[in-house]
């Protein structure tokens, strides 16, 4: 079987909700194959090593099927290898809580902010 479009097998494969959000996504450079950037119509073939970035993080997927027609879940999942890292810790991404009423925040908050988002003066 010859190659599938990369932005049908996204959206087949259930990444995209819809082809045209996984033609945008293509299209706004967050697809690889095999470390190149592609375009909507470039073929995927089985073994090729697929990269998207999607919601903040970045997925690693092995092709181990080809498929052009939106299938359930189960299926969709057995056409592809996951080889993406762990995702980040939700305690990691968690934004500092201050009470509401609290005031603007002091100078010291600002700084305790600022070195918290890799943003210190120092």
């Amino acid at each position: 079987m010859s190659g599938v479009r990369i932005d049908a097998w996204l959206w087949a494969v259930r990444l995209y909700k819809t082809r045209s959000a996984a033609t945008a996504a293509v299209r706004a450079g967050h697809v690889r194959i095999d470390g190149e950037p592609v375009k909507a119509a470039t073929p995927v073939v089985v073994g090729n090593r697929v990269r998207v970035r999607q919601d903040g993080r970045e997925r690693i997927l092995e092709v181990t099927g080809l498929i052009a027609k939106r299938v359930g879940a189960p299926v969709a999942r057995q056409q592809y290898v996951d080889r993406s890292p762990p995702p980040v810790p939700r305690e990691l991404l968690a934004v500092p809580y201050r009470e509401r009423g609290a005031g603007r925040p002091t100078k010291r908050d600002r700084r305790q902010l600022d070195a918290l988002r890799g943003r210190d003066r120092r």
